[in-house]
């Protein structure tokens, strides 16, 4: 009866193309290589031991697996779960895939932002990406041209989103931001930037992401933004448990703030629909792999997604058996915005999400 139900769903939402939606803009944010594990389980208690995690168990986990995923992200569980979707709870029999046979990052913004697995699309080196995303069609557009962006921790980005051809404005790194507004926000950030030993080459953190991006908001009033947070990745690929877990805390309290800032201001207040999700996944926790992803890294190919916004139906964690990908945000976006999208290789949007 499950499986019927989610079918059922699909194919009603097939026909949903000519309803008309009260998003009028989106905000993709994305942990990168964050697990589903932990998105609904909470911490991993295998992972959990020593003295440098005592500390971070006491902060996050509980016996209880509802109550520990409360802890480590509670916007995700005391709003999203109540007034938008959650896939990907694989205990659940809900499944949520990247499409690309590489299961490491430029090939999994590729799929998200173009809808499709592109194979010549198989490293992270910085070179333009050859397919046209979401992102570039609805800039290229008369109702939301100068109204895309990207602010990101990682500096691949301007070639991800191909900013030579695309037009769009990106914000990623170490790079400082233009600042035209005069803002004193934006020169302290400018400062700190300057001032701060970088993450890493190429990798800024992602608390200075955030609030870049959110005073772009402010002064600029995108439509269609992207939000990439970087350091989940990092702290798992260092093996560092109890970091990974605060960054991603982090984000799910500066993710938080956005929605509460977003909610009061007029040209976002229940017109905007927020979709969260990862690139790829990571290994399991046995043997350490949960360190690393990557083709040859069983599990690191499986995702999560929430959304949440005005036209998505509060059905919180999607419990019912099902399977999604990542292929299907960036048409999920053109469907919501009514971008001229006609990608034939591009998964279909994720239609109970966007539809009432």
């Amino acid at each position: 009866m499950k499986k019927l139900y989610f079918s059922l769903l699909i194919i009603i939402c097939m026909t949903a193309n000519a309803q008309s939606y009260k998003t009028k803009n989106v905000i993709l944010i994305t942990l990168d290589g964050f697990r589903w594990q932990e998105v609904f389980n909470g911490p991993d208690s295998s992972l959990l031991s020593g003295k440098k995690l005592k500390e971070v168990k006491s902060l996050f986990w509980t016996d209880n697996p509802v109550e520990s995923r409360k802890k480590l992200l509670p916007f995700f569980w005391n709003e999203i779960a109540t007034k938008g979707e959650l896939y990907g709870n694989r205990n659940k029999q809900n499944f949520v895939n990247v499409s690309n046979k590489y299961w490491f990052s430029y090939p999994g913004y590729n799929e998200l932002f173009s809808g499709f697995a592109d194979d010549s699309v198989n490293s992270n080196d910085k070179k333009n990406n050859p397919n046209i995303t979401v992102f570039e069609a609805a800039n290229k557009s008369e109702t939301l041209k100068n109204k895309v962006a990207a602010v990101t921790s990682w500096d691949c980005f301007p070639y991800i989103l191909n900013v030579n051809r695309s037009g769009i404005y990106v914000n990623s790194g170490n790079q400082s931001a233009e600042n035209n507004n005069h803002s004193g926000e934006v020169n302290l950030l400018n400062d700190l930037i300057s001032e701060t030993a970088p993450y890493e080459d190429g990798v800024r953190y992602d608390i200075y992401t955030f609030h870049y991006a959110l005073e772009y908001l402010k002064a600029n009033h995108p439509r269609l933004m992207f939000i990439g947070f970087d350091e989940t990745d990092d702290y798992g690929h260092e093996g560092k448990y109890d970091r990974y877990l605060l960054t991603a805390h982090q984000s799910d309290k500066v993710i938080g703030e956005l929605w509460k800032w977003l909610q009061s201001q007029d040209q976002y207040r229940d017109q905007t629909t927020l979709i969260l999700t990862c690139d790829h996944g990571r290994g399991a926790s046995e043997n350490g792999m949960w360190r690393s992803h990557g083709e040859k890294i069983i599990g690191s190919d499986q995702t999560w997604l929430a959304i949440i916004g005005p036209d998505t139906p509060g059905l919180g964690e999607i419990k019912v058996s099902g399977q999604i990908y990542n292929n299907q945000v960036a048409m999920t976006i053109a469907n919501l915005l009514k971008i001229d999208y006609k990608n034939p290789k591009a998964g279909k949007a994720i239609l109970s999400a966007i539809m009432k």
